[in-house]
């Protein structure tokens, strides 16, 4: 059977050939794009809306690493210990630039992309609607009983007195109005489009705002103790921009005159909350400038150019004196406690490299202690401050020798002590030893180490050095397109036609007011009715109920499911 089937298949290819008829013609192919053609088709795709939806998306899952790793420029010491704590997983991802996410060459090059798609994708509209701006309003359609909105009415007046009054009426409704032949044609609403290019060209001024602060910004941060000085280049530490070191801060000194700190005393609710806040400062701008004083307060920054200085915290610094086994001095000076809680309980430490015990040794030693500016205890019996100012001032200390680790050449933060090559000072009675001070007392250290003074206590501010030049374009830009994405939201675009025509046996006029909107616009049977109505006020005439015999239906039926359909314009 099989065989059979294709011996006539066969049959009929030849009869088919030998009948002369022409062959049906092969589809062609489409031929392949030219180089400008199919970079015109790549601009096309990069520039169209979709596109800058997706990319603005894309770049909002790029950012995620950044918020994921920590990130070399703002935080080193926690990439350090990341490198740390993930040995295997480091070079891969240091290889990604995860831990330069915000410079890094594929977050770029999203950035730009989205960028050069947003302005391409707003540039020809914004021709496009500079145009639609100066256009006169649409011809007047032929059948206006055709538009989702139709009201009709037999007015007294004359068509010519008619459509003047419905001109003013529409004018001070805030419509482009144009006088026709028998018509009126009007129409609002075009800022609603004006509103959505703002939004979308303030997007593209944020994005600039963003990258030139991510470009040339910075920040430093510097603790100062009262009497001390800072300047512009020296910072405890700082983190820049892509495009920026600490040679781009500027070269000012700031001296710390004196610190204005108050708590609240009296209210039991509120009791050590900061009531006053500032620094005296003298400010000088550049080298060979005149000083000049500040107070720098919260939110109350000083000035030098584009940077700001701001008062970050302060806290309090005991002045203490170590004399060594030989009775020289090897540390004198206020070090910097650095506040634990809100009651200043505060910890720090004094490292001294180069003193030597009674018999002329070598000897470094650490002293890691606490300082409580209020000293009271707590229920355990432990030492604690009652409260942050300075009304019972009390430093407890341990005492360590050995190797600080300073001669190793490796970087150490000053406010903690490494104890890992330290040995702990015991007391006669093999305990740990531990130093209980008031201002004005000296104790002297066992095996001849020398004595500690604790002399004073002073104050000291940590004030923070930051540029951000895109800061106030970026809110700027931020507000902007918040008021464009409010006119495009709720700006209703609208279209609305009076046509007059003599009435039926001459006397009056037959009126027709329709209105078109661009899109769902649930005011529209309302503004209809309103151009009705005060177009019968402002030529005199009584109002008729919308059903009544001089008017027509609120919700005229159109078509068989009362949706609206095109309306066919008047021939000109």
């Amino acid at each position: 059977m099989a065989s059979t089937d294709e011996t006539h298949l066969d049959d009929l290819r030849d009869e088919y050939r030998d009948s002369g008829k022409a062959p049906r013609p092969r589809r062609e192919l489409a031929s392949e794009m030219k180089p400008l053609e199919f970079a015109r088709y790549c601009w096309r795709q990069l520039t169209s809306m979709r596109t800058a939806l997706f990319l603005l998306m894309l770049l909002a899952v790029a950012a995620v690493p950044g918020s994921t790793f920590p990130q070399e420029n703002n935080d080193p010491a926690g990439v350090a210990q990341w490198r740390l704590d993930h040995p295997t997983a480091y070079p891969w991802v240091d290889r990604l630039q995860g831990f330069h996410v915000y410079s890094s060459v594929w977050f770029s090059a999203i950035y730009l992309l989205l960028f050069i798609s947003l302005i391409g994708c707003v540039t020809p509209r914004v021709a496009v609607h500079w145009r639609a701006l100066r256009a006169k309003p649409p011809r007047t359609p032929a059948r206006l009983e055709r538009l989702p909105e139709h009201r009709a009415a037999t007015l007294t007046a004359g068509p010519g007195q008619v459509l003047d009054t419905a001109r003013a009426v529409l004018a001070r409704r805030r419509f482009r109005v144009e006088r026709r032949d028998g018509s009126v044609a009007a129409e609002k609403g075009h800022h609603r489009e004006t509103g959505n290019l703002l939004f979308h060209l303030s997007l593209v001024g944020l994005l600039v705002a963003i990258a030139s602060s991510s470009l040339f910004s910075y920040s430093g941060q510097r603790l100062v103790t009262t009497g001390g000085t800072m300047t512009g280049t020296q910072m405890d530490s700082f983190s820049g921009g892509t495009w920026t070191t600490i040679d781009d801060v500027p070269p000012f000194t700031l001296t710390l005159d004196s610190m204005d700190v108050a708590f609240e005393a009296q209210q039991t609710s509120q009791i050590g909350e900061p009531r006053r806040f500032s620094a005296d400062v003298t400010l000088t701008d550049e080298p060979g400038d005149d000083p000049r004083a500040e107070t720098i307060r919260v939110n109350h920054p000083a000035k030098v150019g584009h940077t700001q200085i701001s008062l970050s915290g302060n806290g309090y610094a005991p002045v203490l004196v170590v004399r060594d086994g030989q009775g020289n001095v090897v540390q004198d000076g206020a070090t910097p406690f650095l506040p634990q809680t809100s009651n200043y309980d505060s910890t720090g430490v004094v490292k001294v490299p180069d003193a030597v015990d009674a018999d002329g040794d070598p000897v470094q030693i650490g002293l890691r202690g606490v300082f409580l500016p209020t000293a009271s205890t707590n229920a355990d019996g432990a030492p604690v401050s009652a409260f942050p100012d300075m009304a019972q001032p009390l430093l407890v200390a341990n005492v360590w020798t050995g190797d600080l680790g300073l001669d190793e050449g490796v970087a150490q933060n000053v406010y903690t002590l490494d104890t890992t090559g330290m040995t702990q000072v015991q007391d006669a009675d093999g305990q740990a030893l531990a130093l209980t001070m008031v201002p004005g007392q000296t104790v002297q250290l066992p095996d001849g180490l020398g004595s500690v003074e604790f002399a004073g206590v002073e104050r000291f501010a940590s004030f923070d050095v930051r540029s951000t030049p895109g800061q106030t374009a970026a809110l700027v830009f931020a507000l902007l397109a918040t008021l464009g994405l409010v006119l495009s939201l709720f700006l209703p675009r609208r279209r609305v036609w009076v046509k007059a025509v003599p009435a039926t046996g001459g006397a009056g006029s037959r009126v027709e007011v329709a209105g078109l909107a661009r899109g769902s616009d649930a005011g529209l049977a309302e503004e209809v009715e309103g151009v009705l109505a005060r177009l019968r006020t402002a030529l005199g005439e009584p109002g008729d109920d919308p059903g009544g015999p001089g008017g027509s239906p609120a919700h005229p039926p159109v078509g068989d499911h009362e949706q609206p359909v095109h309306a066919p314009e008047e021939k000109s």
